[in-house]
Order: structure tokens, then C-alpha cells, then sequence
């Protein structure tokens, strides 16, 4: 099917491009949801007063020398997010953050949203994390689906925001068209 043909071709062109215009739009419209409300959250989440982003406690001391070994903190780490009372949850880490000007270390673990803050020389649990704003970061690009069901290298996030990115360019250059290239027949016509 020629879109171009005949004097009804630019009539019909216009009905398929309003048709893929309103597909993407609706869409869009839910994920830009997602990405607005999630997107306003992480950039207050510094000034939620520790509710979305876990404030950093301060150990006891900034000199190395005196702190514990990183082995034996990450035992003391894993007994207290079992002391949680939470069943079941990964001792997997993503991450060491070591704060040497707060003399505190953070482990964050990579299979849930938890976080366990120690004194680096004493090992005391200086704060147990709920880690809302990873939720948030996860929530905004999609990968918490990627994390729900165990999708190994972000397949569904990669999908989401490549299918996401190009719906928003479909929908700009169809709105683009609709607005200046399909007004220029109408004005023909007259």
C-alpha cells in the first residue's frame, strides 16, 4: 500500500501517522509516569532526612591503623543482617563504601536493600539500611524486574528503555509531523 498515491494518499498518511501517534502515546504515557515521579524522588532523595537515601553515621576513629581487618568486618556485617530477623536474605555484596573521614564502612548487599553500617576500628553496628533509594533507581529504569525475577545482565531493562527512548522519538517526530507537515496539506488544499 502506497501511502503517497492518489489525492487520498496524504488523507490516509495522516490516519496512520495520528494511529502510531496515539499507540506511542499511550505507552508513554505510563512510563513517563514512572520516570517522572521516580525521577522527582531521586533528586530529593539527599534531602529526605534519611528516609529515601541512609544518612552516614560516624565511627570512632579515621585512622586505618586502628581500624579492624575488612575480612573480619564482613563477618560482623553478615551477623547483623541476620540479626535483622529477616529470613532468607543474600549475604551477597555489591559493594564495600569505606568512609575513612567518617571512620565508618558501609556494606551494601546485592540481592536486596540492605545495608549495614560498622565502625571501622570497633566493628559496632552504627546503623542497619533500608536502602529506599537503590529501590527508587531500580523502580525508575526498570531493572527491579530485571531483580524480581532473576534476569541475568538487565535483559528486561535494556528492552524497557530502548523500547521507552525510541517510542519517545516516535512520538515527538509523529507530533512533529502532525503539527507543521500535515497543516501545510490542509493550507494546500484551501
Amino acid at each position: 500500500m502506497a501511502l503517497t498515491t492518489g489525492t487520498n494518499g496524504n488523507g490516509e498518511r495522516v490516519k496512520l501517522i495520528r494511529k502510531i501517534h496515539r499507540l506511542t502515546a499511550s505507552f508513554l504515557s505510563v512510563a513517563l509516569i514512572i520516570v517522572a515521579v521516580s525521577g522527582i524522588l531521586l533528586g530529593w532523595k539527599k534531602n529526605s532526612n534519611g528516609y529515601l537515601h541512609p544518612v552516614s553515621h560516624e565511627g570512632t576513629t579515621s585512622d586505618f591503623r586502628q581500624w579492624l581487618p575488612l575480612d573480619s568486618l564482613n563477618a560482623l556485617a553478615v551477623r547483623a543482617l541476620h540479626a535483622t530477623g529477616r529470613k532468607g536474605l543474600s549475604e551477597e555484596l555489591d559493594r564495600i563504601d569505606i568512609r575513612p573521614d567518617k571512620g565508618m564502612v558501609k556494606f551494601v548487599f546485592a540481592h536486596h536493600y540492605h545495608g549495614i553500617q560498622l565502625d571501622g576500628a570497633t566493628g559496632e553496628v552504627l546503623y542497619v539500611e533500608n536502602r529506599r533509594s537503590d529501590l527508587v533507581e531500580d523502580i525508575h529504569d526498570m531493572s527491579v524486574i530485571d531483580r524480581l525475577f532473576g534476569i541475568d545482565g538487565e535483559l528486561f531493562k535494556l528492552i524497557y528503555t530502548t523500547f521507552t527512548g525510541l517510542s519517545l522519538l516516535v512520538f515527538t517526530a509523529t507530533g512533529i509531523w502532525l503539527r507543521y507537515f500535515s497543516r501545510r496539506g490542509k493550507e494546500k488544499k484551501r
